[in-house]
């Protein structure tokens, strides 16, 4: 019977190991790409993939999520029994006379021990379960990786079309600045005009001047750390396509209010509330750790040393130990420990209220910017109204020879400054709806 019982110890326990070896834990997060296929540019869907194929960012993120995955097989093996085995030789020697001992001298000893400690309290289930908690905790940090990455390559292209805009204008208005200063050199040779007002419209060129290159100084910039999101190198800057700021628009409407139940569905939330919940666990795994804890070890050893045959019961020896341990004296320890566990979950409650109010604001401030966002581009494409007809009525006024040319090019100067305001509400709008998107955690 006693060799029938371990033998059985020893097939469960074998059994046991296998059926868990292989299993694993498996998530995939697809990041929200309908949003950004509303906008119709037939390039920033493209430069999108592009930034989840190859940022490393957002690749160093996955490779801390697989460590937590891994991280729970790796708590859940100490819920499993534990098994050892060994390779010994043992070289025996003894008095001479009959001693009516049979121990070859040289001999092979093949021992396997196991230990388990049965989980009556399901303490280490509950480290367990306290380790998927971080995991799905770090999977919304993960998803919050890519809501970030999405929106910054976004609202970097923007910037890029933005500033071929602004450059675009400014351009125009430095080449009439150009024929200005022209005219009024000629001017001052023919004694019309003084020193004065030449020295100003010299001043206002290199004004003009000034405002271009710091134009292309920092689309260079934009264009650099766009290259950066999309894993590109920088020296392929000149490389990047994109479109035009007067066809890019958001197809779709924007709501004007939201439901602010749509805040618990926000990645760093949904962190932050698996934290929690990881945290209420480890205090419940802290008191358990008061009660003694049971164990079972098993020892069974095949030799050579005797006359019976390798791998036969003639020849092995086994035991099985159950014991019982309390401990008496921690140096306070586990009270510490408790303690420990305690105030990391109230300073993680503390976390998740203030992240709360934060979602709130983030959300009402950027449905309240894109409010204010449409009345200021609103009001600079009247102004541009008014201004393209201003700059209509100074080229009927020049062609009647009532104004100067240097006064048209002024007008058509003034009306490319309004222009570049207009590019800028607009960016400035299109940005915001990012901005929406992203405080909504994707779901826009």
């Amino acid at each position: 019977m006693l060799k029938n019982s371990y033998m059985k110890f020893f097939s469960i326990l074998f059994l046991t190991i296998l059926l868990f070896m292989n299993s694993a834990f498996s998530s995939t997060i697809i990041p929200n790409l309908d949003f950004f296929n509303n906008f119709n540019d037939k390039f920033l869907i493209g430069y999108i993939s592009k930034a989840l194929e190859n940022n490393h960012e957002l690749k160093q993120t996955n490779h801390i999520v697989e460590q937590y995955r891994l991280e729970i097989k790796n708590s859940f093996s100490k819920e499993l029994p534990q098994l050892s085995v060994g390779a010994n030789y043992l070289g025996t020697h003894f008095p001479n006379g009959d001693m009516n001992i049979f121990l070859n001298k040289n001999s092979f000893i093949l021992p396997f021990q196991a230990s388990y400690e049965p989980d009556f309290l399901l303490k280490n289930r509950d480290k367990t379960k306290s380790t998927k908690k971080l995991y799905q905790a770090e999977l919304a940090k993960q998803k919050n990786v890519y809501i970030s990455l999405l929106s910054d390559v976004a609202s970097g292209y923007i910037n890029i079309l933005l500033y071929d805009n602004l450059i675009k204008k400014q351009l125009e208005i430095l080449n009439n600045d150009n024929k200005n200063l022209t005219k009024i050199e000629k001017k001052f040779l023919l004694g019309v005009i003084s020193s004065t007002d030449l020295n100003d419209a010299k001043k206002e060129n290199t004004t003009q001047k000034t405002i271009y290159d710091n134009l292309i100084k920092n689309r260079k910039t934009i264009i650099n750390n766009f290259c950066l999101l999309i894993g590109e190198s920088a020296n392929n800057s000149k490389d990047i396509q994109r479109g035009k700021l007067d066809n890019f628009e958001y197809l779709k409407t924007i709501p004007e209010t939201i439901d602010s139940n749509i805040i618990y569905n926000r990645p760093d939330l949904i962190e932050i509330e698996n934290r929690l919940k990881s945290a209420k666990i480890d205090i419940t795994v802290a008191k358990k750790d008061f009660f003694p804890s049971f164990k079972l070890n098993g020892f069974l050893a095949f030799d050579t040393a005797g006359r019976g045959n390798f791998f036969a019961w003639e020849s092995s020896f086994a035991f099985l130990i159950a014991g019982l341990t309390q401990d008496i004296f921690t140096g306070g320890r586990k009270i510490t420990n408790l303690k420990i566990k305690k105030a990391r979950f109230e300073e993680l409650m503390e976390t998740y209220k203030q992240r709360d109010l934060n979602a709130i604001k983030e959300i009402n401030n950027a449905l309240n910017i894109i409010k204010y966002d449409r009345i200021t581009e609103n009001n600079a494409k009247y102004q541009v109204f008014l201004e393209e007809k201003n700059c209509k009525n100074s080229n009927k006024k020049l062609n009647r020879g009532t104004i100067s040319e240097i006064d048209f090019l002024k007008s058509k100067n003034t009306l490319n400054q309004k222009q570049q305001l207009l590019a800028s509400a607009k960016a400035s709008r299109l940005i915001n709806y990012i901005t929406l998107y992203k405080a909504l955690g994707g779901q826009l």
